[in-house]
């Protein structure tokens, strides 16, 4: 059996960089400035709002002969999940004849900067855009700034430079082709692990020296296995969660699961019936996949934090944390979604639903995790309805998110399922105002009877972002909004 390396290695503008002995809850961000020097890369909230912090982290792509890049906040990244991976900070930019990024260039030429301490995770997103969208529309580049926030210059001149940029699409493509080599030898995915007299042996990545450790497994049994022997492990994916808790309550957890290297998990299983999403799938990609069926989920999601976190961010994660304002959940439970939850070589499945058994508590058992999310696909006359409620459009936490599932049949409603965010201490369903609804014309539907259940199913609690009498007002007239725009008969 090898040696313990303690070695974090990833690939950065053509060289392998060895990271020894660093502190597994480290972040990408402090080695960045601290270690490398590379302080083009700022912290600003430390939390992965204002995206001073944006890098791209690559993997190689399916053919092995590319690298395929997201932009990420660092901030919240931890270190050890770059082994195995290129990134690229605004340093790596700068060309060998020292000629600028067009992004860059068209910053300065369209007055893009004033202060500059935002503008370099500006630039970064941005440039991460134009990698594989080189003729983006003024909305596309508006949104892929939605997580960047710049207080001084305003954003007309910004946008005005990305477009000014995408006039020399020849230019805008990073280099990478030194990368692709080095990232082959250094990737740790095809042998993390060891046999030995039949047992799984999963290689740390970091092991410090009272035997917490950093792990990476590379196929779904090692996950389940690892568990199974370190049921308190932290799991990590996207570290949106994970990397707040290390950052702003200096949480160490004893021993951390990365998931991003485990195939299995990154998979999405299509079926006529459903779509059987891994645990590992982002928040990105559950988007693009729900688009046209549930076009309301997707709204939902884009408001949902920001590209780059939802670039890393998994929907099974956000699920998992269970936060009593998780938006995803109410619209996986309007659609009746199920958990796949696995404990050593035993799954079993669980309604979304019934999940929770209060804030942030769930049904899971120790060493058990979830698996893939199984959300069903539309049935024939399904009317699906959902929105989200914030002081923001976009990346705001919700004073209440609500979403809606019915059938039109004889002019009345029917099959109803209706769930809420932050009306309760988890996400939950609202039996009492789907009877309300059940059988009845929309018409017939009456504000006073839905106020009444409302009361009846929620303890009335104000909070920070808003009081119950506003958030109870918004949970009726969601409703009345969702079910009155339906006149027709749709089944």
């Amino acid at each position: 059996m090898s040696q313990v390396t303690n070695t974090v290695r990833f690939v950065l503008d053509g060289q392998i960089v060895e990271a020894q002995g660093v502190r597994r809850t480290t972040t990408v961000l402090d080695y960045l400035r601290e270690q490398l020097h590379r302080t083009g890369t700022k912290e600003g909230c430390a939390e992965g709002d204002c995206g001073a912090c944006v890098v791209m982290v690559g993997d190689l792509n399916d053919s092995g002969n590319a690298v395929n890049y997201k932009a990420v906040n660092s901030c919240i990244q931890l270190l050890p999940s770059l082994d195995g991976k290129s990134i690229k900070t605004v340093e790596s930019l700068k060309k060998p004849d020292g000629s600028l990024h067009p992004v860059q260039k068209a910053m300065i030429d369209c007055h893009g900067s004033q202060c500059g301490f935002c503008t370099p995770g500006i630039v970064m997103s941005l440039v991460n855009l134009v990698q594989v969208n080189p003729s983006p529309k003024r909305q596309e580049v508006s949104d892929a700034l939605s997580g960047n926030l710049c207080r001084c210059t305003g954003y007309a001149p910004i946008l005005d430079a990305a477009s000014k940029a995408c006039g020399n699409k020849a230019a805008l493509k990073l280099d990478d082709a030194a990368d692709v080599p080095l990232l082959k030898e250094i990737q740790r995915a095809s042998t993390p692990t060891l046999s030995l007299e039949g047992d799984i042996i999963v290689q740390p990545v970091v092991r410090t020296r009272k035997g917490n450790e950093f792990v990476s497994p590379a196929t779904l049994a090692e996950v389940a296995d690892y568990l199974v022997k370190h049921p308190t492990s932290t799991l990590l994916a996207g570290s949106t969660e994970v990397g707040l808790q290390v950052n702003k309550q200096f949480s160490r957890p004893d021993h951390i699961v990365y998931l991003g290297n485990v195939a299995e998990l990154k998979q999405v299983k299509d079926t006529p019936q459903a779509w059987h999403i891994g645990a590992v799938v982002s928040l990105t990609e559950v988007e693009g996949l729900v688009a046209k069926a549930y076009p309301d989920f997707a709204e939902v999601l884009r408001r949902f934090g920001s590209p780059p976190i939802r670039s890393t961010a998994t929907l099974a994660g956000n699920i998992a944390n269970g936060s009593p304002i998780g938006d995803s959940m109410p619209c996986l439970m309007a659609l009746g979604t199920t958990l796949t939850l696995r404990r050593g070589d035993k799954t079993r499945t669980v309604s979304l639903d019934q999940f929770y058994t209060g804030q942030k508590q769930t049904v899971l058992q120790a060493g058990e995790f979830i698996e893939a999310v199984v959300l069903p696909k539309p049935q024939a006359g399904q009317v699906f309805r959902a929105h989200k409620v914030s002081k923001r459009f976009e990346q705001d936490i919700s004073a209440t998110c609500a979403a809606i599932t019915y059938t039109l049949k004889g002019g009345k409603l029917s099959n109803v399922k209706l769930a809420y965010n932050g009306l309760a201490p988890s996400p939950c369903r609202a039996p009492k105002l789907e009877a309300v609804l059940e059988g009845k014309a929309p018409a017939d539907v009456k504000e006073s009877d839905l106020d009444a259940a409302i009361a009846a199913s929620f303890v009335a609690r104000d909070g920070l972002r808003a009081t119950w009498a506003y958030r109870s007002l918004v949970a009726r007239n969601l409703v009345i909004d969702f079910i009155e725009q339906q006149t027709t008969e749709v089944a």
